[in-house]
């Protein structure tokens, strides 16, 4: 089984990218779910109905989100309804949404780190919780780890190997080098990246992004123009067994 999963798709060149290049991948490398993060895909920050929609109708199976998700009060009906839209599972449980989703035997959950992030509960005591109590798990298990923290996120890998398929990084919107399987059978990667403008500063405008830094002024950003990064990790699970046997970075431009 062939699992792509899509890093932060950013406003509308985020969009765009992902229409225009994701038919051609699903066909190149005969991908069986696409999984991608689309907690920025409003304007840069926060989800939408209509942005969700167009996202999956660009060929995306399971949208995950993080901290922006809640942004746009529209999409909070959305969370608990037929969208395949996931927030972070160790938000408190009275929280809108679902934190996990099975779609064509593959077991999608969303995690976020407390590292630089905010007070949520533990998503190391949430996971351990998850595999525990779920009936009728599917054996292959992507886990989409929404954090900061480097070290946080190296940690839910190693925590998590051997238990699930595959823990990949989210948020930074700047893709790592290590994606490599754990010893125990886990793919893992830091950080997936995004899928936005190139000229930007991860993402978002380049001027004015420094600007705030220079005058430490607060100030709505708009998101940048030009080509498009698209970054993705194409992960390849033993259906059976669950664990993953390849993982690999894929990393194209659209104008």
């Amino acid at each position: 089984m062939k699992i792509l999963a899509i890093g932060d798709i950013i406003g509308k060149p985020g969009r765009k990218a992902v229409r225009e290049l994701l038919p051609g991948l699903r066909h190149e490398y005969r991908i069986d779910l696409v999984i991608g993060n689309g907690e920025n895909a409003a304007g840069g920050i926060g989800i939408t109905p209509s942005t969700a929609q167009e996202l999956l109708a660009s060929g995306i199976n399971v949208i995950t989100t993080g901290n922006h998700v809640w942004r746009h009060k529209e999409i909070l009906p959305y969370l608990d309804g037929s969208f395949p839209i996931i927030r972070p599972l160790n938000y408190p449980p009275a929280t809108p949404g679902r934190g996990y989703l099975s779609q064509d035997k593959v077991l999608v959950v969303n995690i976020m780190g407390r590292t630089f992030m905010g007070n949520l509960d533990c998503p190391f005591r949430a996971m351990d919780r998850l595999l525990a109590e779920l009936e009728d798990k599917p054996n292959v298990v992507i886990v989409d780890f929404h954090a900061e923290a480097t070290s946080e996120k190296v940690a839910m890998g190693r925590y998590l190997d051997g238990r699930v398929s595959a823990v990949l990084g989210t948020h930074t919107h700047v893709g790592t080098i290590d994606a490599h399987i754990l010893p125990r059978g886990t793919a893992y990667v830091t950080d997936i990246g995004m899928v936005g403008p190139v000229d930007s500063v991860i993402g978002d405008d380049a001027d004015s992004v420094i600007n705030r830094f220079l005058t430490q002024m607060p100030k709505r950003l708009s998101v940048g123009k030009g080509a498009s990064g698209f970054n993705a990790i194409l992960v390849e699970v033993n259906k059976e067994t669950g664990k993953a046997i390849d993982i690999k970075r894929i990393q194209e431009t659209v104008d």
